[in-house]
């Protein structure tokens, strides 16, 4: 498969392995597996998961190592109808990041018939001519042969009908690490040839303060059932190693703001005596610890930003 790939003549000996680096990037609606699958892909945690719609926020890259190739996953937030400015403003970003990659792998849960939810991302998909698409059927582990069968058999015809050509349709399952490493043989030939764009050693190159704001909200964000995730951001105002610790002992100290829209949503975040705001330190300090390598200090503030996703001027502070 993948046999396309057009091979130009180049004045190297033809002992050389073409080497080819690109941009993917997966799209789907909330929980079709996107963050699984490139958490899978690049082999550690990088893009948030939530079980809630809409919280993976920020252009978080993966980046898969490959001898001959570089596959480097943008992880673009959930295109939704918006209601708010913020919802205008990201569906913006999510159009222009689909034009500039070089493919784009739209995930459809195999336990799941195609939706209205698929259809609408699926239209969008069909405006953007030049970006080959692959249709990756996430899930597989949840449904039997006939069923996966005829969800791949749907998703074919979904193309048809809306004008698509897949250059692919892959069923993987992320979670029992079904031909992930297939998904990504397929994926590569579809990139640009050129070098590596980023040192070996990287897995994402986010900002750390980014990625460890993002695993605070992630935090936040679990067993919030009745409030909005988008009413939290977070902001972390500082990271610094604590003076006067051993080299063999260092601690990071980590100060970081948790914004929410209204007064009422305080409690709920802080929860009684305090009690769901300790969880949220002890839960993303772990993470943290396991993301940087080293013991953290983490002190977590809740703040009131009014209104945030409707001002201009506080979404530019919070970093959109």
């Amino acid at each position: 498969m993948g046999g396309m790939s057009v091979r130009t003549q180049s004045s190297e000996p033809p002992v050389e392995a073409v080497h080819r680096a690109g941009f993917a990037c997966f799209v789907g609606r909330p929980n079709a597996g996107k963050s699984t699958l490139t958490n899978a892909l690049v082999g550690q945690k990088v893009a948030i998961t939530s079980n809630r719609p809409q919280t993976t926020r920020h252009t978080v890259r993966g980046i898969v190592h490959r001898p001959d190739a570089q596959l480097i996953l943008v992880d673009t937030p959930g295109l939704h109808k918006p209601r708010t400015l913020l919802g205008e403003r990201l569906n913006d970003v999510v159009r222009t990041t689909w034009a500039e990659v070089d493919v784009i792998g739209f995930c459809l849960p195999a336990d799941q018939k195609i939706g209205p939810g698929d259809r609408f991302i699926a239209k969008e998909l069909a405006g953007i001519k030049k970006t080959p698409k692959v249709a990756v059927v996430t899930k597989t582990d949840l449904v039997d042969n006939k069923a996966l069968a005829e969800q791949l058999i749907a998703v074919d015809r979904l193309g048809q009908e809306l004008g698509i050509t897949w250059a692919e349709i892959v069923p993987v399952s992320a979670t029992a690490n079904q031909q992930v490493g297939l998904l990504a043989d397929l994926l590569i030939p579809l990139m640009p040839e050129g070098p590596a764009l980023y040192p070996e050693g990287d897995l994402t190159d986010e900002p750390e303060q980014v990625m460890v704001a993002e695993l605070i909200r992630e935090a936040a964000l679990e067993g919030v059932r009745d409030e909005l995730p988008h009413s939290i951001a977070v902001v972390v105002e500082e990271m610094l190693p604590r003076e006067d610790r051993p080299a063999d002992k260092p601690l990071l100290d980590i100060h970081a703001n948790l914004f929410i829209e209204r007064p009422s949503q305080k409690g709920i975040v802080i929860g009684p005596k305090g009690k769901r705001l300790k969880d949220v330190g002890v839960r993303s300090r772990k993470q943290i610890e396991a993301l940087l390598g080293t013991p953290v200090f983490l002190d977590l503030h809740v703040k009131v930003a009014k209104d945030w996703q409707r001002d201009p001027k506080q979404l530019r502070r919070l970093g959109f």
